[in-house]
């Protein structure tokens, strides 16, 4: 079963920029497609985006142009860039496969806040 632990999330202000991290506790290599997802106070979790074996990435037309998707293979980690962060970015961050697999264990995610 794989385990994955969130991180990188914070206070930042508007247009600002971070830079949060997945590290799964096993192998990742198998998995086709990983993704990232929020979930902002009151909404439902929501897909944001997702790297595909070969590098090809998708977006939430509400990211798109400013989050960036990337993962390290060897190191069993996916990486989200996140540049010109607005107001309503604000939410806590997940990460998981693309569809979410149902054997694994959610993460407790990372909250990001974006406030002047």
């Amino acid at each position: 079963q794989v385990q994955l632990v969130e991180s990188g999330g914070g206070l930042v202000q508007p247009g600002g920029s971070l830079r949060l991290s997945c590290a799964a506790s096993g192998s990742i290599f198998s998995i086709n497609a990983m993704g990232w997802y929020r979930q902002a106070p009151g909404k439902k979790r929501e897909f944001i985006a997702a790297i595909i074996s070969g590098g090809i990435t998708n977006y939430a037309d509400s990211v798109k142009g400013r989050f960036t998707i990337s993962r390290d293979i060897a190191k069993n980690t996916v990486y989200l860039q996140m540049n010109s962060l607005k107001p309503e970015d604000t939410a806590v961050y997940y990460c998981n496969a693309v569809p979410p697999r149902l054997d694994w264990v959610w993460g407790q995610g990372t909250q990001v806040t974006v406030s002047s």
